[in-house]
C-alpha cells in the first residue's frame, strides 16, 4: 500500500515512549528469567550459551547486507523497493544459516566449548526468522510505528519466559535459552509481518539492487566489525578459561547490557529514522539536533554506569547468589564500555542518516584492530577483570575521539557536545564517591539496605550536581514533543 502521512503516525517522541515501554516490559521479563535460570543452571551452561550467542549475534548483524537500514532511509516510494528487498534479505539469511550450520563445530572448538556445536546450530534458526521479518520491521520503523514493534516484542517475552524456565526445570540445560529465544522470535515475527500490512512479494529490479547494496554493504561491513567487537571478548574468554569462567563473564556482560538493551535499543529505533528524516528534509537542523541528543545520552548513561560499577560487589551476590560473585570483578569496568557503546551507537545513527556508512566501517575497523589484541592481553594478565579493563580503555582512548572526528567531518561541531557533557561527568564522579562511602558505612547491614542507601545517596548527588534545571526542562520537552 502507498506510504502516506497516516502511515507515519506518531512522532519520534511517541516512538521512543513505545520503545521504552517495550524494553521495560521485556527487560523485566528477561531479568526475572535470568534470576530463575541462574539458580537452575550452572555457570558452564551460561558459558555454552554465550558461545552460540556470539556466533548468532555476529551473523545477525550482517545477514541482511545492510538492506533493512537502507529501507528505513530510502528516498522515494517504499512499495517500489519491497519485493526486491524481501528477496535479497531472505536469500542472504538462508545462505548465512547454511554456512553457520556447516562451520558450527569449528567455531565451537575455537571458542573453547566443543559441546556448544548443537547450541550454535539451534540458535541460528533466529537468523532465518529474521530473514522473513526484517523488511517488515523496517517498514514499521520507517513509519514511526514503534508501538506495533513494541507490542510484538512484549508478546514474544510472554512466551519466552515460561518456555525457557520450563525447559531448564526439565533438565534441558543451556538449550533452555535457545528454546525461549526461538519461541519469542516466532511470535513477534508473525505479529510484525501482519501489522506491517505489506504482503510478502518477491522480485528483483536491478536498479533497486544496486541502490540497496551501495548503501547497505558498507553498513553491513561496519556492523559486522561492530558485532565482532561485541563478541570477541566472549570467544577469547571461552578459549582461554573455558565454559565456567565464561559463564561468570557472561553474567557480568548481561548486567552491563541492561541500559543498551532497555534505553539504547528503544532510542536507536527512533534516532536512525529521526536523524534520517531531518537530514533529508531539514539538513540545516541536523547539527543542532545532534548537539541536543548526545549530551542527553550522556546524562542518561553516566549515573547508571557509575553506580552499577561501584556497587557491583554488592549487586551480583544479592541478585544471583554468592556463587556468582566472580562476575563482579568484570562488571565494574564493563559499565564503562557500556557507556562508550551507547555514545558510539548514537554517532553511528548520525553517520548512517547522512549516508556516511564508510566512516562507520573505518571507525569499527580501527576499533577492532586495537581491541582484539588488547582483550587477549587483558585476559592473560588479569583474567575476566583484565578483559573488562581492556574494553574500557580502548573505548575511552580510541572510540570516543574517533566518533568526535567523524562528526566533525560531516559538519557537526563537537565542542558544544563536550562542554554540555562536563557537568554530568563531574556529577557522576561525585555520585560514585558518595555511593562508595555509603556502601562502606552500611557494611554491617543486610544487602538490600546497603544497596538502597548507597544507590539513593549516589543518585541524589548526581541529580543535584550533574543536571542543570535548564537541561531538565529541555529533556522533558524533547520526551513529550
Amino acid at each position: 500500500m502507498p506510504e502516506n502521512e497516516s502511515d507515519r503516525a506518531g512522532s519520534a517522541g511517541l516512538g521512543l515512549r513505545w520503545g521504552l515501554l517495550a524494553r521495560v516490559a521485556t527487560k523485566v521479563g528477561s531479568f526475572a528469567m535470568s534470576l530463575i535460570l541462574a539458580r537452575l543452571l550452572a555457570p558452564s551452561d551460561f558459558g555454552v550459551y554465550a558461545v552460540a550467542l556470539a556466533a548468532q549475534q555476529f551473523l545477525w548483524h550482517v545477514n541482511d547486507a545492510g538492506i533493512v537500514a537502507a529501507i528505513v532511509q530510502w528516498r522515494g516510494k517504499i512499495e517500489d523497493v519491497l519485493p526486491t528487498a524481501t528477496t535479497m534479505v531472505l536469500t542472504f539469511s538462508l545462505t548465512v544459516y547454511g554456512l553457520l550450520w556447516l562451520f558450527a563445530p569449528y567455531f565451537a572448538t575455537v571458542a573453547g566449548n566443543p559441546r556448544a556445536e548443537g547450541m550454535v546450530r539451534m540458535l541460528a534458526v533466529l537468523i532465518v526468522i529474521d530473514g522473513f521479518v526484517g523488511v517488515r520491521s523496517a517498514v514499521l520503523l520507517r513509519r514511526f510505528q514503534q508501538g506495533k514493534i513494541a507490542k510484538a516484542n512484549m508478546a514474544g517475552m510472554v512466551v519466552q519466559v515460561p518456555v525457557a524456565v520450563g525447559m531448564a526445570a526439565a533438565g534441558a540445560g543451556a538449550f533452555s535459552f535457545a528454546g525461549g529465544a526461538i519461541s519469542s522470535s516466532l511470535l513477534a515475527g508473525v505479529l510484525m509481518i501482519a501489522w506491517a500490512r505489506e504482503p510478502i512479494r518477491f522480485g528483483l529490479r536491478r536498479e533497486v539492487v544496486v541502490k540497496l547494496l551501495r548503501f547497505g554493504l558498507p553498513l553491513a561491513a561496519s556492523l559486522g566489525v561492530e558485532a565482532l567487537l561485541l563478541n570477541a571478548d566472549t570467544v577469547i574468554v571461552g578459549a582461554v578459561f573455558g565454559a565456567t569462567v565464561l559463564g561468570f563473564y557472561t553474567l557480568a556482560l548481561n548486567i552491563s547490557n541492561w541500559v543498551p538493551g532497555l534505553v539504547g535499543e528503544a532510542l536507536r529505533h527512533v534516532t536512525l529514522p529521526g536523524f534520517s528524516r531531518v537530514a533529508d528534509q531539514r539538513p540545516e537542523e541536523l547539527s543542532a539536533k545532534v548537539q541536543q541528543i548526545i549530551p542527553m545520552v550522556v546524562i542518561l548513561v553516566v549515573p547508571v554506569a557509575v553506580l552499577v560499577g561501584v556497587l557491583a560487589p554488592a549487586i551480583v551476590p544479592f541478585l544471583y547468589g554468592e556463587r556468582w560473585l566472580p562476575s563482579a570483578a568484570a562488571l565494574s569496568f564493563l559499565m564503562v564500555s557500556m557507556a562508550v557503546r551507547m555514545l558510539s551507537g548514537t554517532v553511528f545513527d548520525v553517520l548512517t542518516s547522512v549516508g556516511a556508512t564508510k566512516s562507520i566501517a573505518i571507525m569499527n575497523l580501527c576499533w577492532a584492530v586495537v581491541l582484539i589484541p588488547a582483550l587477549w592481553a587483558g585476559a592473560h594478565i588479569g583474567g575476566i577483570r583484565g578483559v573488562a579493563i581492556a574494553h574500557a580503555l580502548v573505548g575511552l582512548l580510541l572510540t570516543v575521539p574517533m566518533g568526535a572526528l567523524f562528526l566533525r567531518r560531516i559538519g557537526v561541531p563537537v565542542a558544544p557536545i563536550g562542554y554540555a557533557s562536563v557537568r554530568p561527568l563531574i556529577g557522576g564522579l561525585a555520585a560514585g564517591v558518595v555511593a562508595w562511602l555509603a556502601l562502606r558505612a552500611t557494611s554491617g547491614a543486610i544487602p538490600l539496605v546497603q544497596l538502597a542507601a548507597a544507590g539513593s545517596a549516589g543518585l541524589l548527588v548526581y541529580v543535584a550536581t550533574g543536571i542543570s534545571s535548564s537541561r531538565f526542562r529541555e529533556m522533558r520537552v524533547l520526551a513529550t514533543s
